[in-house]
């Protein structure tokens, strides 16, 4: 996997993750881990995932090696620490539930797109390329942010087809190949997306693409925002 180091790698199940424990000795400094997640997210925007390493951190922000590691044991802790405290601040963590599919996937519409335009293009071209090329990392923000939107939960899924809103066989397939992708393409080309344009795509495109899933025996392909989908 092209985007982690060695020294990036966290064996622990993305399922099992919790926050970094908190060192002893002095308090944490707010202030400080603000700006040092700052030249994180530059740093992403500027020369992407694989660029990043804790020296060169350290040697951007002016801070010590020993300081980022007792704060975020990986490298991979840090950048979902500052993708938490940039991009997708404020609204993440809550599990998607409001009674409706139609009502889920506006709520993971509305958090994908605060998302990509909280950042600046090339943060996004660089939140999609982690799912592309690492699966492991594209989980590990799944979990740890909460769901970003760009992919559909399993929780949301099951909840429509027990309330008979999608056939009992219906895959997130067409959600994570179409969503993510129309609304980066639209944030890179400055068009609007508001709740009037997600309700056309949501009932238009997604609720109906969902729904014929069901009617493919085969196991569909991985999506875009799926993590890792096959490439030639």
């Amino acid at each position: 996997m092209p985007y982690l180091s060695d020294h990036s790698i966290d064996s622990s199940s993305p399922s099992s993750v919790s926050a970094p424990p908190v060192a002893g000795g002095r308090p944490r400094d707010a202030v400080r881990e603000g700006q040092i997640l700052a030249t994180v997210l530059e740093m992403l925007a500027d020369t992407g995932y694989d660029s990043i390493t804790f020296e060169e951190v350290a040697r951007r922000a002016k801070a010590s090696k020993a300081t980022l590691y007792r704060r975020w044991p990986t490298k991979r802790d840090m950048v979902v620490a500052a993708v938490k405290a940039g991009p997708s601040s404020g609204h993440m963590q809550d599990a998607i539930d409001t009674g409706s599919l139609r009502g889920d996937l506006l709520a993971l519409c509305r958090r994908l797109n605060t998302t990509l335009r909280a950042s600046d293009g090339s943060m996004s071209l660089m939140l999609l390329q982690a799912g592309l090329e690492d699966a492991e990392l594209c989980e590990y923000l799944e979990v740890a942010t909460g769901p970003t939107g760009a992919r559909l939960p399993a929780s949301v899924l099951e909840a429509a087809i027990a309330r008979g809103e999608l056939p009992a066989d219906a895959k997130p397939f067409p959600y994570e190949e179409v969503t993510g992708s129309v609304l980066l393409l639209r944030r890179l080309n400055g068009l609007t997306v508001d709740d009037a344009y997600l309700d056309t795509l949501i009932d238009s495109i997604l609720i109906p693409a969902l729904a014929a899933s069901a009617a493919s025996a085969s196991e569909p392909p991985r999506g875009i925002f799926s993590g890792a989908p096959a490439s030639d």
